[in-house]
């Protein structure tokens, strides 16, 4: 052997011991702050076990400013995440911009076919898997069935508007700290926007007519928003136009809502003796309708996507894997049972006796398959999407009008100002965009 030879693998072999054979990778996942991917970060250990050489930073954002976050880096190719959580609007449209990275490479053993056709068909473009769903959600309405049965009421399975004004009025103690119900306030396209246009879907209103004409000057708007601010100011708890999904759900483990409508993701933790002490005592309920035949529910997933942008794809993938696959949910079950595997992805997980015997578990599922992103109104509209419109001005728009609706919630303008001033400034928008001519 060559004394060169000799040198090039003593330093090999050093390079081994020493832990320097193969270099370590880092990857910035940014996501939002709820429960399933808190615990998502409580489980990692498994994922550096597998994969030794892959680190992983957390960028954990409250939702809307993670939207803001990850909206304005995709943008303008800033390559600071490699792994983005995202929802079931940013990747059609994302995808067309040729902003998010294939998944149709993912392992066999990740069985894509495995996935719910409705949450599948929503991430995919062009034939590609853009995004994997971590957990998919339609909504529902839970309850404190102690409460109702005090009041001497029954919610039906299949409520109507009626049934639940009347229930809030019944069930509304704020002496003792208990609200009629608690529904989504604070402003954002996927906050107080995302409830109010499922509920104005259930009342036979729409964002726009055929021709992309905005309608809140509609008496079905009219309709939806005066009771939607009724409701909430009657019956809700105070600064209710503060509250989005994790506030109501933190009241809601409290107690101190008697119904809410919200995430059928949200469930896990509702029935949760760990997290909630009214555990035993939630029961749970479709969306409403008023008669018009649509429901209340939407249909949405936080998926994981990576970046064009991204240097570290790969890593990426391998994280997106372990995250997203059928072996995941089988550790969170071994870790807190199956009620706390995530929700709302894969056939497979309907199928589980164990999971199907769940309170929540065919009311999650029945909900997401009756949810119809092309036909959300009952009313014939131009776009796709159930609480929100697919299109790349609506995340501004939608933002725009959720502060209108907030206001008018916190009794800083009436219901007519807001429907007035909601309906202008769409209409500009939606011109100024080309939409009308």
């Amino acid at each position: 052997m060559t004394t060169m030879l000799r040198a090039l693998f003593s330093a090999t072999a050093l390079l081994t011991l020493t832990g320097f054979a193969s270099a370590e990778t880092t990857i910035t996942v940014a996501t939002v702050n709820n429960g399933d991917m808190i615990r998502m970060q409580g489980l990692m250990d498994d994922f550096y076990a597998k994969y030794p050489d892959i680190k992983v930073e957390w960028v954990t954002l409250e939702e809307n400013v993670l939207r803001q976050n990850i909206t304005n880096d995709i943008a303008t190719g800033g390559g600071q995440y490699d792994v983005m959580t995202i929802g079931t609007y940013e990747v059609p449209i994302w995808g067309k911009q040729g902003w998010l990275v294939s998944l149709n490479d993912l392992p066999a053993n990740y069985d894509i076919d495995d996935l719910l056709p409705p949450i599948r068909a929503g991430l995919t473009v062009d034939g590609n898997l853009l995004a994997s769903p971590f957990y998919g959600e339609s909504s529902f309405l839970n309850y404190r069935t102690d409460l109702a049965e005090k009041a001497g009421i029954t919610i039906p399975e299949a409520p109507t508007w009626d049934d639940i004004k009347a229930a809030a009025a019944a069930m509304h103690d704020p002496a003792n700290g208990v609200y009629g119900i608690c529904l989504r306030g604070k402003a954002g396209w996927g906050e107080n926007t995302a409830f109010i246009t499922t509920m104005a879907n259930s009342y036979g209103a729409r964002w726009f007519d055929e021709n992309w004409k905005p309608q809140f000057d509609s008496p079905e708007w009219k309709a939806t928003l005066t009771d939607y601010v009724e409701l909430l100011t009657k019956y809700g708890p105070p600064g209710a136009s503060n509250n989005g999904y994790n506030e109501n759900l933190t009241l809601s483990l409290q107690g101190k809502c008697a119904m809410r409508m919200d995430a059928t993701v949200s469930a896990s933790a509702l029935t949760d003796p760990k997290q909630s002490e009214f555990a035993d005592k939630v029961g749970f309920a479709l969306a409403p309708d008023a008669g018009k035949g649509k429901r209340a529910n939407w249909l949405w997933a936080w998926s994981l996507a990576i970046p064009s942008s991204s240097q570290k794809q790969d890593a990426a993938k391998t994280f997106i894997n372990w995250a997203t696959n059928k072996d995941y949910l089988a550790l969170v079950a071994s870790k807190e049972g199956w009620a706390a595997a995530p929700p709302g992805t894969r056939t497979s997980l309907y199928a589980n006796p164990e999971y199907a015997k769940l309170p929540f578990a065919k009311l999650t599922i029945d909900s997401i398959n009756a949810a119809d992103p092309s036909n959300p109104s009952a009313q014939p509209v131009p776009y796709v999407g159930v609480q929100y419109v697919a299109i790349p001005e609506y995340a501004g728009i939608g933002t725009s009008v959720g502060e209108i609706f907030s206001a008018a919630l916190a009794g800083q303008k009436s219901v007519a100002d807001a429907l007035t001033e909601a309906q202008a400034l769409t209409t500009d928008e939606m011109t100024s965009a080309g939409y009308i001519k």
